[in-house]
């Protein structure tokens, strides 16, 4: 990378001009000068652990039909319901040893979380856990399609709190899509009985309506303060920082994350005797015994996938992108519901669904322009060197 010096021995406005653009310009931004002219800036494209992550929380849509299913069925047992969204990370284990042998020329040591990470990312779990308590409760009361329109809330949460920890700017697309993708799930609220299940309570809707809402809340607070903690505790510094971390972070995080939720979850299923219930639970389950545990097991295999997503996205990209693709998951699981479980879909859900779309499009909308704004203001900071640096070297070959 050439670096831009002022070679004149007079003072004068370009080689000025000149050095205040460089101030301004972050030197791994700085254009290779070749004659005199700037390279073309580089498109930006998403990593393949971005992609790869997203994948995963595509492939992890079959968590919230199976755990409905699971009530459906004759499950009642919420905190063995909350454990399924959780306990999933032992499938981690495997793959990370393996990565962390792969890694070993370079330290073992150094491929490890650090200590303050590890006991933030187990409070997180901890906090997580809860969450998924609170959404096991609303789920046990609501349709699938439902509770799905109430999670895709979890954006708004996951913005407003990234705009108060993470520093997150809202521009006029974002705030839309921050609005529309709340009044949609609100708007369901207009007519309750339209989406409430044969035999049950208004209350008991209202309850789970209100606990959909809380669940969707405590997760868009855990996202981004798991962004926070590993900016904070985890981020290498320097231009290493530059370098997305490697997937065994990604890993060692939703591991972490997963052991201690899963500690707060058995601790709630020891209370509430779920341990005892679980044989006479599966004998009396509509499915039959086997399919009750195949239940149980496939769901936490998707679960898993899932938050192993959610995880990369937030790790390896940011929580307002991994929050966006939890909002992705909305249309798929209003297919599953009316396929597989033969839900209603009525004009109350319709018009939520189309709202929720909206404001996932302009979300989209605007982050494209936004990118083409900045690639615009980087040409022309480009422009402005590549100037400067010509008339320094007419100036510096003037007699």
């Amino acid at each position: 990378m050439a670096t831009i010096t002022a070679a004149s021995p007079r003072p004068s406005a370009a080689p000025a001009a000149m050095k205040e653009t460089s101030k301004a310009m972050p030197t791994s931004e700085w254009p290779a000068a070749s004659g005199g002219n700037a390279s073309p800036p580089a498109r930006s494209r998403p990593s393949l652990l971005v992609i790869f992550s997203a994948c995963l929380v595509l492939l992890g849509a079959g968590g919230p039909l199976l755990l409905r299913v699971y009530f459906v069925h004759g499950g009642t047992r919420l905190w063995l319901s909350a454990t399924l969204q959780i306990s999933g990370w032992p499938l981690l284990l495997p793959p990370l040893c393996v990565s962390l042998y792969r890694g070993r020329r370079h330290g073992i040591g150094n491929l490890l979380l650090p200590r303050r990470l590890v006991g933030a990312a187990a409070v997180l779990g901890g906090l997580y856990a809860v969450s998924c308590f609170v959404y096991a409760l609303g789920s046990q009361a609501l349709p699938l399609s439902t509770s799905s329109l109430l999670l895709a809330t979890q954006l708004a949460f996951t913005a407003v709190f990234a705009f108060l920890f993470v520093g997150l700017r809202f521009t006029p697309f974002s705030a839309n899509a921050v609005v529309l993708l709340t009044i949609g799930p609100a708007v369901l609220g207009v007519g309750p009985s339209s989406g409430k299940p044969a035999g049950e309570s208004s209350r008991a809707y209202w309850t789970g309506f209100c606990e959909a809402i809380g669940a969707a809340a405590l997760a868009g607070l855990v996202i981004p303060l798991v962004e926070v903690a590993t900016a904070r505790y985890g981020r290498r510094t320097g231009p290493a920082a530059r370098v997305p971390p490697p997937y065994a972070t990604v890993m060692q995080m939703q591991a972490v994350m997963g052991a201690a939720g899963t500690a707060v979850c058995v601790l709630g299923m020891a209370i509430k005797g779920d341990f005892q219930a679980v044989s006479r639970e599966a004998a009396a389950f509509g499915l039959g015994a086997a399919n009750y545990y195949l239940v149980l097991a496939w769901d936490a295999v998707s679960w898993q996938l899932l938050n192993l997503g959610i995880m990369g996205l937030i790790t390896c990209a940011s929580s307002l992108l991994a929050g966006i693709m939890i909002a992705v998951l909305l249309p798929l699981s209003q297919v599953l519901a009316v396929i597989f479980l033969h839900e209603k879909f009525d004009g109350t859900k319709g018009i939520a669904l189309v709202l929720s779309l909206w404001g996932f499009a302009s979300y989209l909308y605007g982050e494209k322009a936004q990118k083409k704004k900045e690639a615009q203001k980087m040409r022309e900071r480009e422009q402005e060197v590549a100037l400067a640096q010509k008339t320094a070297d007419v100036e510096s070959a003037a007699p």
